[in-house]
């Protein structure tokens, strides 16, 4: 059976070895069903789309909106993966599903802008479902509205040219999209539980998402929040294109 590629971009250790967790945990996958890369710390060219049945981008903490001269090696490292990644992964409507800095990197690269204007802390937060929302395998069924944990200091400020949305809110309209029939992306997380987002809240404490001095209070708001359905979500990635494979 053909892999799941896991790519991650996130530079501390331990938010990268926990996130790889809860993408396996939510997404019903065992380590021996994928294969994890780090692009902000190997240097690779080509992927082989032949080698998987599908690949799951996590988050970041770098920002894409910011000038070109502020960024990292390692973010610029990322990025150029990515565009070349989506060069020939959208052509091919190769599976993908891309959360946080997954959505802001294929919404960029289809054409949106990206900005601080629809920043959110992190928190639970209520988004709904679109009408195309509602006919999406990954969506149908599901309740029209439902919470899911955010944290982000950009997105997309409109709909990527060419996509459909899928979930919006009135913090962030675009927090679902989808780009022809098997690529998509979201800003909420669905890999994330309570736990984990107490961990971020944590390790990213001065990273600009929050005030320091906010991390007892998200903490304790995020501990007593229950996110089920984003989980759901990334499950049915995992059926859709495993069953496929």
């Amino acid at each position: 059976m053909k892999k799941f590629l896991i790519i991650q971009m996130r530079p501390e250790n331990e938010a990268c070895e926990s996130e790889l967790n809860a993408i396996l945990r939510y997404g019903g996958l065992t380590r021996e069903e994928v294969h994890r890369i780090r692009v902000e710390q190997e240097n690779i060219k080509e992927i082989d789309f032949d080698n998987y049945a599908a690949i799951i981008a996590g988050g970041s903490p770098f920002d894409i909106s910011i000038p070109e001269e502020k960024k990292s090696s390692a973010q610029k490292k990322v990025e150029e993966f990515f565009n070349s990644l989506f060069d020939k992964l959208i052509p091919r409507d190769f599976p993908f599903l891309g959360a946080c800095s997954g959505n802001g990197l294929l919404g960029r690269y289809c054409g949106a802008s990206i900005s601080d204007k629809y920043a959110e802390t992190l928190r639970s937060v209520e988004v709904w479902v679109t009408e195309d929302g509602a006919k999406d395998p990954l969506l149908k069924g599901l309740p029209k509205k439902f919470t899911a944990l955010v944290g982000h200091k950009e997105a997309c400020d409109t709909v990527p040219p060419g996509a459909v949305l899928l979930v919006s809110s009135d913090p962030c309209p675009v927090q679902m999209f989808r780009i022809k029939k098997n690529i998509y992306a979201t800003q909420f997380h669905p890999e994330a539980d309570a736990d984990e987002f107490i961990l971020r809240i944590r390790i990213y404490k001065y990273a600009g998402y929050f005030r320091p001095e906010e991390a007892e209070e998200l903490s304790t708001a995020i501990r007593e929040s229950h996110n089920p359905v984003p989980k759901e979500i990334l499950r049915r990635f995992v059926d859709r294109y495993r069953s496929e494979k």
